[in-house]
């Protein structure tokens, strides 16, 4: 219990001596022991190095998770040492709504097919942010996060101690400089009648004070010789945080030329397909026609048996169906992507349409759905 009061005190002592010099030299009473132009440089260059360094971590965190609740909560599961749930990104959330939504049309409908195919688009897009993702937390956040959590914490322990330091330096250097003026004063007028002489204590508290300097500089050289190494490993800190930032970019650039390589996939898909618009605006205009003039399209009349049709001597050509297609009623032929099938018109028949011939299966089939072949 007495070594616990006596450390307690020793410590109090100490942190009172140090604060009353550091408030001695705020007020310019007191003399600072000044650091080398070098020793200034490496800390202001380190002090440099962790203010951007923070700062880039921390927009990269923002780049990498634009939503803060799901960095919040990463965090959380990082400090309590546990591994963060998958995150589905929301590319992948689009792509599989997209989907779901074709399922519900009809994949077979030109609206379903192109929903269901940006849908696995944007779902390949989500793949490829997710690697992109993982990659640059790994080769990127960790080194910086390393740094700002081990390296620079240790540089700043290093650099209060020293300052603890410096400051007990100062004080002994102040103790020693009012001793030596108390016993400069006293040996102007001694006084004899006293047991033990005045000047005496004083040298006596003037070399016990020189010991303590002696001690106080050790440990301050020491302390900066520590501190000195640690700041100039700032110059490799730069060169691996160098190397991170290469490989940071390659994943950007491996990331994006894939998805514009998923995406120039997507447009020549989406390319082949008919046009929606022309194709409800031919129908209408056909439609509206008929019933002004009451009269039928040659090609949806009932005279017109597609079963009686034959195909011409001349004129036939083979065609492949670029998408699936479903007849809507039972003069249309029903078309699957990528067959290939016999198509010629015949006169009097709607632009828009050929008879298309597969097997002894016949019937109507758009030509928007087609690619002829010479």
């Amino acid at each position: 219990m007495d070594f616990n009061v006596k450390k307690f005190a020793s410590g109090a002592g100490l942190f009172f001596t140090r604060a009353f010099q550091f408030t001695e030299e705020k007020l310019g009473q007191a003399e600072k022991t000044e650091l080398d132009a070098h020793f200034e440089n490496l800390m202001s260059r380190a002090d440099c190095t962790k203010h951007w360094t923070d700062k880039i971590y921390r927009q990269t965190e923002v780049l990498l998770q634009p939503n803060p609740s799901a960095r919040i909560e990463e965090f959380l599961y990082e400090k309590l040492d546990r591994k963060a749930p998958s995150r589905v990104t929301n590319a992948e959330l689009l792509g599989q709504y997209m989907q779901d939504a074709a399922k519900e049309f009809g994949p077979g409908t030109p609206y379903g097919s192109a929903l269901m195919k940006v849908g696995e688009c944007e779902r390949r897009l989500g793949t490829a942010e997710r690697e992109f993702l993982q990659t640059s937390a790994i080769s990127f956040l960790t080194p910086l996060r390393n740094f700002l959590e081990g390296d620079w914490r240790t540089i700043s322990k290093e650099r209060r101690l020293l300052e603890n330091l410096r400051l007990d330096l100062d004080a002994c250097k102040t103790r020693l400089k009012k001793a030596k003026v108390a016993e400069a004063k006293a040996s102007m007028a001694p006084d004899f009648q006293e047991t033990r002489p005045r000047n005496y204590v004083l040298s006596a508290s003037a070399s016990a004070a020189e010991h303590e300097l002696r001690v106080a500089q050790t440990e301050f050289d020491r302390q900066a010789e520590v501190t000195r190494l640690l700041l100039e490993g700032i110059s490799s800190t730069h060169v691996n945080h160098l190397r991170c930032l290469h490989e940071f970019v390659e994943a950007q650039a491996a990331y994006y030329k894939q998805c514009h390589l998923h995406m120039q996939e997507l447009q020549k898909e989406l390319g082949r397909f008919p046009n929606a618009f022309a194709l409800n605006s031919t129908h209408s205009v056909a439609a509206a026609g008929s019933e002004a003039e009451g009269l039928s399209s040659p090609v949806e009349t009932d005279t017109l048996k597609i079963e009686e049709v034959q195909a011409p001597a001349t004129g036939t050509r083979k065609a492949k169906v670029l998408y699936d297609y479903d007849a809507a009623d039972s003069s249309e032929l029903s078309l699957l992507a990528d067959e290939l099938i016999t198509v010629y018109t015949m006169p009097g028949m709607d632009s828009d349409w050929l008879i298309g011939e597969r097997g002894n299966q016949k019937g109507k089939v758009p030509v928007t759905y087609l690619e002829l072949l010479s």
